[in-house]
């Protein structure tokens, strides 16, 4: 018996809507963190902005909950909810650069992958994250760190504009002259103000650069840890460098002799050739062991973008947690590397992302991101492809993460939450923007009608 719901809203998009009845249904809600196993009753595979509009006042007249899924990277699965209608962008996938204004167009169904390829035939490339999977929508609306953070800023602070179907069916424009509310919520206040259906960003001067990893033996991850926390303000902003306690895949390219070994590794690019990155790294190599690997050589920047993809495949157990950090102690790497000494699996790490540089260029209530004067993003994730671990994986991650979060600030990146963390962690990640934010909410979404999210509930 077809679902009379979605043979309704079938009739009005041109898109396919994909039921419980539908022989792709299991493939199509599948979702990249396999942990999370979510029965939506329709999804609507939208094809434009049109049919965007048509799902969300479908949805919204039939009183359903509503979930939008653009690159579908989200780790807490809000890219689905339980019977529901998942309004489904992957499919608005187009990319127009001109190379002229250096300006990037693109659909909110694009992962960082396609915005890369895109830029890069132009040498140019919009500062985003260090996976190529990486859904573009989310990404941005939640803030957007990686390699070119510290040169550029935050994907956010390279947004310009952004089309939004709001939750009356309505279509506008936000930018800094119009609508110039929404337009600051949308940048790190996530999905709660509308569906953006196109993003227009200020791309930047990047081609070849200088990257890979470095790794070291875990015991020696102390003294690289405080090197790289002494040396990075000083380094060039062109160096983009993350750190992390890692396990060596036990795979090709990776040396067989290492296998399985714990790791920290310093993971880094420099915009710019190769003799300018040589001597950036240069202060991070000095006075600490000599390392097991070091891969770092001049690629195209979407190289690196994808380098560690075939390591993290959709359908991964995932569970993670992060923090903002202000300044690492001696006290909080000593905690890092108890914990990480604990590992469950070999995918699982912690990463410090730096959000320095240009990101302290732009003020705390500018944007709705309001860790601007944070040092670093971290992440601690729980990572297997065994669903018999999730429950490892799970409680490593948050032990982990309650034994370092007294060294950190109150709030985290809420691309790095999961959908327990409750409204206190959402209060604290946004400080004093969280009433304005509250305020927007209110205007444009009064009735909550995008709640699967981070949420940010209306003042009312």
């Amino acid at each position: 018996m077809p679902n009379q719901e979605a043979v309704e809203l079938a009739s009005k998009l041109r898109g396919p809507v994909i039921d419980r009845d539908s022989p792709e249904y299991d493939d199509v809600r599948k979702l990249y963190n396999g942990m999370i196993d979510k029965k939506p009753r329709m999804i609507a595979r939208c094809s434009d902005v049109a049919d965007v509009i048509e799902a969300v006042n479908f949805g919204r007249d039939h009183k359903l909950l509503i979930a939008i899924r653009g690159g579908g990277h989200n780790g807490p699965g809000l890219a689905s909810c339980d019977d529901g209608l998942v309004i489904d962008l992957s499919q608005m996938k187009g990319v127009r650069v001109d190379p002229e204004a250096a300006t990037v167009r693109v659909g909110p169904g694009c992962t960082q992958g396609d915005v890369d390829h895109a830029t890069h035939a132009f040498g140019l490339a919009v500062p985003a994250g260090i996976v190529s999977t990486t859904g573009i929508a989310g990404l941005t609306l939640g803030g957007g760190t990686g390699y070119l953070t510290r040169q550029f800023g935050l994907t956010i602070d390279n947004l310009l504009e952004a089309d939004v179907v709001l939750a009356d069916g309505s279509f506008v424009t936000a930018n800094k002259s119009e609508r110039p509310d929404l337009f600051w919520a949308l940048r790190g206040g996530g999905g709660n103000f509308g569906v953006v259906t196109s993003f227009l960003f200020k791309a930047h001067p990047v081609n070849m650069v200088y990257g890979g990893p470095i790794f070291w033996d875990q015991k020696d991850a102390a003294a690289v840890m405080r090197r790289y926390r002494d040396k990075l303000p000083a380094a060039p902003e062109r160096l983009g460098a993350f750190f992390g306690l890692k396990t060596m895949p036990s795979a090709d390219p990776f040396p067989r002799e290492h296998w399985g070994k714990r790791i920290c590794a310093l993971i880094s690019c420099y915009n710019g050739p190769q003799e300018e990155g040589v001597a950036a790294m240069k202060p991070f190599l000095e006075g600490v062991p000599p390392p097991l690997v070091n891969w770092m050589s001049m690629m195209p920047f979407p190289a690196l973008q994808s380098l560690f993809d075939p390591l993290m495949p959709t359908g991964m157990q995932w569970y993670w947690k992060g923090d903002f950090v202000g300044e690492l102690t001696d006290a909080a790497i000593d905690t890092h590397l108890t914990q990480a000494a604990n590992t469950p699996s070999m995918l699982s790490l912690m990463h410090l992302y730096p959000i320095d540089g240009a990101v302290h260029r732009v003020g705390k209530d500018e944007t709705a991101w309001s860790a601007r004067d944070a040092r670093w993003s971290m992440v601690i994730a729980g990572i297997d492809p065994n669903p018999q671990q999730a429950g490892p994986i799970s409680r490593w991650t948050k032990s982990y993460w309650q034994a370092v979060h007294p060294h950190n600030k109150d709030g985290g990146y809420v691309n790095f939450m999961m959908d327990d963390e409750g409204d206190a962690r959402l209060k604290a990640t946004y400080g004093a923007n969280y009433d304005r934010l509250m305020a927007v909410k209110s205007k444009y979404d009064p009735d909550n009608l995008f709640r699967v999210n981070q949420n940010i509930r209306p003042l009312h």
